[in-house]
């Protein structure tokens, strides 16, 4: 899944819903850098978690 991820995709974290809305800063070795909303910039270990794509109507 972590290759899917590119810079500018809009994604959400699973298990963390309260940090809003995230936008993929960098994809690198499975390491992904998100700015969300409310948590600031995160790096993400994508063998760990998987976040969740948001396309289309899925956000406000």
């Amino acid at each position: 899944m972590a290759a899917l991820l590119e810079p500018g995709m809009l994604v959400r974290h699973p298990e963390q819903p309260d940090w809003g809305l995230g936008q993929v800063q960098s994809n690198i070795d499975n390491k992904v850098t998100v700015n969300f909303e409310h948590a600031g910039k995160v790096v993400i270990d994508m063998t760990r978690v998987f976040l969740v794509p948001v396309v289309g109507t899925d956000h406000p």
